[in-house]
């Protein structure tokens, strides 16, 4: 471009005609798949802290062993991960609808 020239460009605006449909008007953030899969990392989520509770004694003065299982150390803590990185997913996935 030379100095001291001007370029204009010139910009056509197309709208919709004013018959819209009530599916145009409902825009979403997400799709159907994005809620499904943030209804199942909610589910896993859930699962993972009911697996990790209990062990617990009635009486204050015994030790109970049950607090150390490898469900509530190893199987629960991996569920929690599982359903939060099931989050991410969801909500980072393109839905196709």
């Amino acid at each position: 471009m030379a100095k001291g020239k001007t370029v204009t460009t010139e910009k056509k605006v197309v709208s919709k005609s004013s018959t819209t449909t009530a599916k145009d008007e409902m825009l979403f953030a997400f799709g159907r798949i994005n809620y499904i899969l943030m209804i199942a990392g909610i589910v896993l989520i859930f699962l993972g802290y009911v697996l990790m509770a209990g062990g617990g004694s009635d009486d204050p003065n015994v030790f109970n062993p049950a607090i150390f299982d490898t469900q509530r150390t190893t199987i629960a803590p991996i569920v929690v991960i599982l359903g939060y990185a099931l989050e991410v997913v969801a909500i980072l996935i393109k839905a196709k609808d």
